[in-house]
């Protein structure tokens, strides 16, 4: 897939709209065996596949969204709702798992690398949410877990069909590393990713409590909180767990969840010698 020539934030939300979403090659697999085999085949297998995969996540929810029914009064975000209301062998017909990532980014191994990590980040992130959720005793914990996964939806599907702006949007970062994502982004594509996330999920028509969920402007709230720290976690300890930013996150991690910054290292398997230092008085 060549890099789309699309201008501006309003063409891209118009392209995204209907562009066929790729998914995760391991996703396109695991369902392919899964449909082989009649007796494993059901809406709780299919969702456990989906939901590894942010990609496949946004592309059931946009087009269960882009055709429900009127008469419908409640808003479905969870990914084993969706397949119960749509039926798993329509699931198959209408929204089947692909094109493939590695298709779409076929001779751009630097792009998919780079994909691949921000798949990685969402896993993580939607891991730590599910978790402080149950933790939390939230009942609608999945709803927490989508909104973690598809929060960098945005970032991803620009490395799908814009991977060489990506790439100089990194470039510009690794040039100086004091340079600001957002400002790295429009400077090359005119605006930042978070503008074409919330303009995206609008455009889709995504349940309203899942915007609220990923709009970091409602953070005060303790579940959109929830999903904005388990980002943040993820985003911070990427490369390892000596990010600067860490310890903040500790900080909040343990007033969500009413624990101390060092037991949070614990709960998060931190490095022990950074815990050591942290105790230490300052």
């Amino acid at each position: 897939m060549h890099q789309q020539k699309i201008n501006g934030l309003e063409e891209w939300v118009a392209f995204l709209g209907h562009a066929e979403i790729p998914v995760l090659k391991q996703t396109g697999r695991d369902m392919a065996l899964l449909r082989e085999d009649t007796e494993k085949l059901g809406a709780r297998a299919v969702s456990g596949i989906i939901a590894r995969d942010p990609m496949m996540t946004a592309k059931l929810l946009r087009y269960l969204q882009q055709h429900k029914h009127r008469r419908q009064e409640h808003e479905v975000v969870q990914v084993e709702q969706a397949l119960l209301m749509l039926g798993v062998e329509a699931f198959f017909d209408k929204v089947p798992p692909q094109p493939l990532v590695d298709e779409a980014l076929r001779g751009q191994m630097e792009a998919l690398v780079c994909l691949l990590h921000v798949v990685h980040r969402s896993h993580r992130a939607s891991s730590y949410a599910f978790d402080w959720a149950v933790r939390l005793r939230d009942l609608h914990f999945e709803e927490v877990r989508i909104a973690a996964l598809l929060h960098d939806l945005a970032e991803l599907l620009l490395w799908c069909f814009a991977p060489s702006d990506m790439l100089e949007i990194r470039a510009l970062q690794q040039q100086d590393k004091t340079l600001r994502s957002q400002v790295a982004q429009e400077r090359v594509l005119g605006f930042p990713l978070t503008a074409l996330q919330s303009a995206l999920a609008l455009e889709w028509e995504l349940p309203k409590l899942l915007l609220t969920l990923m709009d970091d402007k409602c953070a005060r709230q303790p579940r959109v909180r929830n999903a904005v720290l388990a980002v943040n976690l993820a985003r911070h300890s990427a490369h390892g767990w000596d990010d600067a930013a860490l310890p903040d996150d500790y900080k909040e991690i343990g007033e969500l969840l009413n624990m101390k910054p060092e037991e949070v290292m614990v709960m998060l398997g931190a490095d022990a010698g950074i815990l050591c230092d942290l105790s230490k008085p300052h």
